[in-house]
């Protein structure tokens, strides 16, 4: 295909996508493409870059140098400007992840359980209970022992507040700011993206060394 030496190709990998066992993978999946070129574009698109083998695992990395290599083949003369990440993850499942509701309940119960115990092991720790009696005593100038009707509402206020704090309540959001646990559900989604692609590119290099190197 004939190309200007004046085209460039604008690429940004995507971090990770999912194919099914034996799937070809071609350029348009895992990378955004934009030239001046509509045709040209679209052949970019189909040029295919890796055939799922099983002995290769479930996981795959696609290096940058390695996209280069093949439209160098395909295209002599492009210009190509990469953004974003160097390298993308392939995830091989033939079957789609099913939810296991038994084992969401039982690490529900877990959590609701632990961070009631908790909770009250705190109040234990700085003896809440005598503090209430202080503050009630203070307010009403009459000491009780059971103020249950400070108590009550402090109870009830720290659900709210936590239901404030993680902004969700069931499928309810109050806005559109991330709570703190998506935050760091994403922080060990890229970490763990990043471990991984780290850890297959550390196998690739060991197997290109032993064989002479990865463009022999």
């Amino acid at each position: 295909m004939d190309v200007s030496s004046h085209s460039v190709l604008y690429l940004r990998l995507k971090k990770r996508i999912y194919i099914k066992s034996s799937q070809t993978v071609t350029l348009g999946q895992i990378a955004r493409l934009l030239t001046d070129d509509e045709e040209m574009e679209e052949r970019l698109t189909e040029l295919v870059l890796y055939k799922h083998d099983k002995s290769d695992g479930n996981r795959v990395v696609i290096d940058l140098l390695q996209i280069v290599k093949s439209l160098r083949q395909m295209t002599p003369n492009i210009a190509i400007e990469p953004y974003g990440d160097p390298q993308v993850l392939l995830m091989v499942a033939d079957k789609p992840v099913k939810p296991r509701y038994v084992v969401l309940v039982l690490a529900w119960l877990l959590l609701f359980f632990g961070a009631g115990l908790a909770i009250m092991n705190f109040h234990t720790d700085v003896n809440m209970k005598d503090v209430h009696i202080r503050i009630v005593e203070l307010i009403t100038g009459k000491r009780e022992d059971h103020p249950l009707w400070f108590q009550i509402p402090y109870s009830v206020g720290i659900g709210l507040g936590m239901v404030l704090f993680f902004n969700h309540l069931f499928k309810k959001r109050f806005n559109e700011e991330p709570n703190p646990l998506e935050v760091e559900l994403f922080m060990y989604q890229e970490n763990l993206n990043d471990y991984v692609i780290a850890d297959e590119m550390r196998k690739k290099n060991h197997i290109d060394q032993q064989e002479g190197g990865p463009y022999d």
